[in-house]
């Protein structure tokens, strides 16, 4: 089992009942090496002491999520979610993980345009991306299904992701793989090799397709196995265009939360090795 997850990560939003110990304490216990985190629940324990923490229990933190938000019209606004993506950076180096997730941002209020709002994001990356290199961290823009395009990210596709992101270097910005939000899209395989081919592959995640929706959508992300979307055939994707890095599983559940989160850890790592593992 531990061979077989090896490369598996759990995002610590799938198990967001356990507190960061909690969670150290029992991928440390089950052999699970690798841990994605999250910015809020790190703020609150303090930055620091969460490197300390997982460094100890000999976890590797593969993505910091999220950075991000660049949408923005108002110069004020602007300039305070540059200043917030600069210490989500900062975050990121002292915890270790080369990758911050890049959530772009829907649009402003009483806006329309797209196009718009996605070239303030690639203005915004003009500025944060060299001071990402500066400090080891690399940007990895995610799309996010289109029903999320209003309000949390006008970037919908790999190919949007990637118009954007390769304005800039690969060593400063990529893109996040996510099987949740690009699963419906015929052209994300050839995206997915296009990625591959700059290096501009920075993690891989995985979720499913369940359906109905919860009200809200947010927390709809299913287990992996219990959906619509075929883990081995997009591990495949990834794989053929040379990614061979850590891939997490990022849940956003609210039956999932209401469990034991050591026994949702457990079932998991179980559903990766089953589903995405070999």
């Amino acid at each position: 089992m531990t061979d077989l997850l090896s490369r598996f990560s759990i995002n610590q939003m799938t198990v967001k009942q356990l507190s960061l110990p909690e969670l150290t304490a029992a991928c440390a216990e089950s052999g699970i090496r690798n841990v994605g985190l999250w910015r809020e629940p790190v703020q609150s324990y303090g930055v620091e002491a969460a490197a300390k923490l997982v460094r100890d229990a000999g976890l590797t933190v593969t993505t910091l999520c999220r950075g991000g938000f660049l949408t923005a019209i108002d110069p004020g606004e602007r300039a305070r979610a540059l200043e917030d993506n600069r210490r989500a950076v900062d975050e990121a180096a002292t915890l270790g993980t080369d990758t911050l997730v890049l959530v772009s941002g829907g649009l402003p209020a009483g806006s329309r345009d797209l196009r718009g709002a996605r070239e303030r994001i690639a203005d915004a990356l003009a500025e944060l991306g060299p001071y990402a290199e500066e400090h080891g961290v690399r940007l990895a823009i995610e799309p996010l299904h289109p029903m999320y395009a209003s309000d949390r990210c006008v970037v919908s596709t790999l190919a949007q992701a990637l118009d954007i992101a390769e304005h800039f270097p690969a060593r400063q910005v990529g893109v996040t793989v996510d099987t949740y939000h690009i699963w419906w899209d015929d052209t994300a395989p050839a995206q997915i090799a296009r990625a591959g081919a700059d290096g501009r592959i920075h993690t891989f995640q995985l979720a499913d397709w369940t359906t109905p929706l919860p009200e809200g959508v947010l927390n709809g992300r299913g287990q992996i196995g219990d959906g619509a979307v075929d883990m081995h055939e997009w591990k495949g994707y990834v794989e053929a265009a040379g990614y061979t890095g850590p891939i997490e599983v990022e849940l956003f559940n609210d039956a999932l939360w209401a469990r034991d989160g050591r026994e949702v850890l457990a079932e998991t790592a179980a559903r990766f090795v089953e589903h995405a593992g070999g």
